[in-house]
């Protein structure tokens, strides 16, 4: 990226630009565009890649090549305990007939309402739950892919006893719970001295009911909770705030003006699903003909139209989604809102009560402003909009920032409109890092003889001033529970296996409160057990079975055990997959101005705490792996990145000018240390990161994890320490290495005519405007090209005319519709190596653009599949027509007729089909043959697929139509990745019913087809144009990348 910039750049604030290889024209680009087939590497690869191949083609990458791992029974397995299905059915069940059930994931302590299908006994789909308040029917990239997990033949199956160095025995839970008699009858002989119990963050009912029990029965016991991803400071500045610890719970669809500080609310928040909805619902123009949505409406029928203002060091979701972002190194973030908090005090007829106690201490930001344009024109949108605005502010940022966010809502007139308080389930309890030293230093005392390590892997991701693994090494008698053996596991001396949410018992809380019950779809695949039962275990001896001990957590607050009203309560919680009634309840607060005084004693302006030589590092979660526990699940290693594009690998991602300034390219290895402790990492040059500063994920590196995880990254744990686990300052230096990266950026590209081409084609492959155009009819980005002469009349589709809609206004590139399409259509994984040959297999990709300066560029995203063309170039040059167009208007696949000439893939110009250069699916063991959906063929080697708009879902409801005499009800039939998209950006129907959603989107001056009508190839799949809403103050600026300078209507 040196010679990013050589003089030579024609670019201006129009031009699009996929990666900064094509922005620079780079030849290794030029020579990459310029081949037919950028995949086709030889097909015969060395036995040595081969073996590196196959060693990851267990239940994570295409259910291949992993024998054993049986069941311990025969099947179907279905659950012992009775469990209640979603939809009502026969008496008995109907073979190949799905049947779902509600159910709920819990993550970092938060429960996800889902409901999943299960096909003869066997779960294979995981969707929301739409009666859940938070889900609405909608998922995340983690709750789909969290199936795969339950198939994983690296999963712990049974209990272990490690003794020194005479390795590991198999035990059973009987002679474990023998064990712990022993150990529990000398605890309780000393009040629990000696007993300490390290959980997973949990907000299970159940769960909190047994830990109450323990610490009542045995008082000299103590219990300990480690996250790695917290909102501890979130708590904490709530506290400050409002004298107690409070969760703030936000209403974006009724916020006008939106200021995020560092806050990735739409992907990375517990809560995101349903932030994610409520934003774009705040940014929905009325289509032609009326709005649509199931949640309420689409088009609100005005020009309702929030805008987005976005503070942060590297480029989120959220930050893309902005009509103004400002890129600030980590430490700044909270100087920019200490500058905004002295602009909006100084106004006036501001609410004086809220910030008397600090309006003096925050009036010293006003002297250093270095961010004015960006910061006042916030202020005046701010304060243009009392009790319709809203400021928040992310979890990685201290309590004081918090606290003075509250402070300014409070001061807006926002708190009761569109920011909301409960009681913070959490309450008093100590911050994560504080707990996890307290519990290290008795290890460390010796004053810990019995430790219980309830999920998690402190050993691998605590902080690594504490050296978790060393303290365990000091324990007599250490348990862990676990899905995967990993580093914890290796140190401890019981090695427990954990069953998988879905074939457990267990119940959890929404962010908003709501109670699930977590039911089983099936029986245990291996001996495992959850965390409850094993609680129970140590309470009351023996085996007790978590159906049980949910029951009686729910008998207390529902009835009697033999009671009718607890029975039909029961039930009901169990069909609906929420307990009614059971969400927080909302509190009246005010600022405590003392606390509020104390808490902002240190704040005070700064720049950048990176000095020369140095760069500030945020230790960020990851997107896919979260915090590492997903590590061993390919559908999400091999996702890429929304922005970066990488797969199978985490990177520093510095921006384009410290490369440049440093002499770095893309895959260079560069040493980071701080604090006494260093890593070596590669970098990744990313648009949008804030100077001084780069964005290391969390999560890789895994020394023990799984055939698929391990040895995948590098490890950025020893960067984080106990005090500050978000951030570290860090000298930087060369090594001299490069490592390669499998990155998906410059795969597929439209085409091969380069980048001035692009931009003539701007029309027709990415529209926007703003929403004064818009509104005034004058968005039209480019000319119009003039309409095609067909050489024979167009078919006519008297029945079905199937169509689809993907509104770029609403599209926050998730990527829950790319796991949606692999899950729901048996879409195998290559592996690294196949990645960056080309041959990555899904059927969806999501295309990013910047545009503007690489340091602070606008984003645009386009979800590309196939486009079901009317006039498909594909069907022209099949030589056995294996691909041909339906009496529907489908572009169909027939598999067995395709004998891989791949000119179909050659001739499509949206670049959309996939070749099995592989026989992903063979030699399939009993478990993996579990996994994939029975509605979908299984694909062999030398074999074309690509997107068929779910087809067997389509056929599904037509049976059903048919058997029930009755016409196909708009919104009846959905795809896999409209059912799963939070902000509802993709729609499915019937083009051929005027009163559809989908035939309504069409209609709209919004919508365009891709590469038409240049191509004339008639997409079924429609685009419906980003709209952007700059400030006007702005507008002709640079800061924040709503200003493009000469490019009027972005800003």
């Amino acid at each position: 990226m040196s010679s990013m910039k050589n003089g030579n750049d024609t670019t201006t604030g129009k031009d699009y630009w996929r990666s900064l290889e094509e922005y620079a024209q780079t030849p290794e680009f030029a020579a990459a565009v310029k081949r037919e087939f950028p995949n086709a590497t030889p097909d015969m690869v060395s036995e040595n890649s081969r073996r590196d191949f196959l060693k990851v083609m267990g239940a994570s990458l295409a259910f291949a090549g992993i024998t054993g791992c049986k069941p311990a029974e025969g099947w179907p397995r279905w659950p012992e305990e009775k469990i209640l299905p979603f939809t009502n059915r026969p008496e008995g069940r109907m073979p190949g007939n799905p049947v779902y059930y509600a159910t709920a994931m819990e993550l970092a302590g938060v429960g996800r309402g889902l409901l999943v299908k299960s096909f003869d006994g066997r779960p294979v789909k995981v969707e929301g739950n739409p009666l859940h308040p938070e889900s609405q029917g909608t998922s995340d990239v983690l709750s789909q892919a969290s199936i795969l997990e339950m198939y994983d033949p690296d999963r712990m199956q049974t209990l272990k006893e490690a003794q020194g160095s005479s390795g590991e025995y198999a035990r059973s839970w009987s002679e474990f719970s023998v064990a712990m008699e022993g150990r529990m009858a000398r605890h309780r002989g000393s009040r629990g001295k000696g007993l300490a119990v390290l959980s997973e963050a949990s907000s299970s009912p159940t769960l909190r009911r047994l830990r109450s029990q323990l610490q009542s029965e045995l008082p000299e016991s103590a219990w300990f909770e480690w996250e790695p991803i917290t909102r501890d400071n979130e708590r904490a500045g709530s506290r400050a705030a409002f004298g107690r610890p409070l969760r703030p719970h936000y209403r974006f669809d009724r916020a006008q003006v939106i200021a995020s500080f560092d806050e990735d609310f739409l992907v990375s928040h517990p809560a995101s699903v349903q932030y994610a909805f409520d934003f774009v619902e705040g940014r929905r123009m009325a289509p032609a003909g009326g709005g649509h949505g199931e949640h309420g409406g689409h088009g609100n029928g005005d020009a309702r139209f929030n805008r987005l203002y976005a503070v942060e060091a590297s480029l989120s979701p959220t930050g893309g989604m902005a009509d103004h972002r400002l890129p600030v190194a980590p430490s700044e973030v909270e100087s920019v809102l200490g500058e905004l908090a002295a602009e909006l005090f100084a106004a006036p007829g501001i609410d004086a009560s809220a910030i008397d106690s600090v309006r003096s201490r925050v009036a010293a930001f006003r002297q250093g402003n270095k961010h004015q344009a960006f910061v006042k024109q916030l202020a005046q949108d701010l304060l243009a909009h009392r009790g319709a605005s809203l400021v928040v502010v992310g979890a990685r940022q201290t309590a004081a920032a918090h606290a003075l966010a509250h402070a300014i809502n409070s001061a807006l007139g926002n708190v009761g409109h569109t920011v909301t308080f409960t009681e913070d389930p959490a309450g008093n309890d100590a911050p994560h890092a504080v707990q996890i030293r307290e519990l290290v230093d008795r290890m460390k005392a010796g004053r810990v003889e019995t430790l219980v390590i309830l999920g998690g892997n402190p050993a691998f991701d605590a902080p690594a001033d504490l050296d978790f693994a060393a303290a365990l090494g000091q324990v007599d008698t250490s348990v862990h529970l676990t899905m995967y053996a990993n580093e914890t596991t290796a140190a401890a001396r019981w090695r427990l296996p954990r069953t998988h949410y879905l074939e457990s018992w267990g119940d959890t809380r929404a962010w908003d409160g709501t109670v699930s019950v977590v039911q089983p779809l099936i029986r245990p695949l291996f001996d495992g057990r959850t965390p409850v039962e094993v609680v129970a275990c140590l309470l009351q001896g023996g085996l007790p079975k978590g159906y049980d001990l949910v029951r009686e957590t729910y008998q207390t607050a529902f009835g009697g055990p033999s009671g009718e009203s607890f029975e039909a309560t029961w039930k009901k919680a169990l069909h609906d997959g929420i307990v009614s009634n059971s969400a927080l309840v909302s509190v009246n607060t005010g600022i405590d101005g003392a606390s509020l005084a104390a808490a902002l004693g240190s704040f005070t302006p700064h720049e950048s705490r990176a000095g020369a030589g140095e760069i500030e590092v945020v230790l960020a979660q990851d997107a896919c792996v979260f915090d590492g526990r997903f590590a061993n699940n390919g559908w999400l290693q091999e996702l890429p990145n929304t922005f970066t594009k990488l797969t199978w690998d985490n990177a520093l991602l510095v921006g384009p000018r410290m490369a440049q300034e440093m002499g770095l390219a893309d895959g260079d290895m560069v040493r980071l240390e701080a604090q006494g402790r260093s890593v070596e990492v590669p970098i990744w040059t990313t648009p949008g990161q804030a100077a001084k500063s780069g964005t290391l994920h969390l999560g890789y590196g895994r020394r023990v994890s799984g055939k698929v995880g391990t040895g995948v990254g590098f490890d950025a744990y020893p960067l984080r320490g106990s005090e500050n686990l978000h951030l570290a300052v860090a000298k930087i230096s060369k090594t001299g290495g490069n490592y390669p990266f499998s990155a998906t950026q410059d795969h597929f590209a439209i085409d091969e005519a380069g980048f001035k081409a692009t931009q003539a084609r701007l029309s027709s492959l990415i529209q926007e405007a703003t929403v004064d155009e818009y509104m005034h009819g004058g968005h039209a980005e480019h000319g119009h090209h003039p309409p095609a002469l067909p050489l024979w009349d167009p078919h006519e589709y008297n029945g079905h005319k199937w169509g689809l809609s993907v509104d770029l206004n609403a599209c926050t590139g998730c990527n829950a519709c790319v796991i949606a399409c692999q899950s729901e259509n048996n879409i195998p994984v290559v592996g690294k190596t196949e990645v960056s040959h080309g041959r990555e297999m899904h059927w969806i990709r999501i295309d990013r653009y910047f545009r503007g300066d690489p340091d602070d560029p606008q984003v645009a995203l386009q979800p590309v599949a196939c486009q079901h063309c009317e006039n498909a170039p594909c069907e022209q040059v099949c030589p056995v027509a294996a691909t041909l167009h339906s009496h529907e208007g489908l572009n169909d696949m027939v598999y067995n007729r395709c004998i891989g000439t791949r000119y179909c893939a050659n001739n499509c110009p949206y670049k959309v089909r996939r070749f099995n250069f592989f026989n992903f699916n063979g030699g399939m063991s009993d478990l993996e043959k579990m996994r994939p959906n029975p509605d979908v063929t299984m694909r062999a080697r030398g074999v074309m697929e690509k997107c068929s708009f779910c087809i067997q879902r389509i056929q599904q409801v037509k049976i059903v139509a048919k058997n029930e005499k009755r016409p196909i009800a708009d919104g009846e039939i959905r795809t896999a990745c409209q059912q799963a998209c939070p902000t509802q950006a993709i729609v499915f129907g019937d083009l051929n019913d005027p009163k559809s959603e989908v035939r309504k989107l069409e209609e709209s001056d919004r919508t365009y087809a891709l590469l038409d009508p240049e191509l004339h190839t008639k997409p079924r799949l429609k685009y419906m144009k980003r709209l952007r809403n700059p400030a006007a103050g702005l507008s002709a600026t640079h800061e924040g990348h709503g200003a493009a300078g000469d490019d009027a209507h972005h800003g």
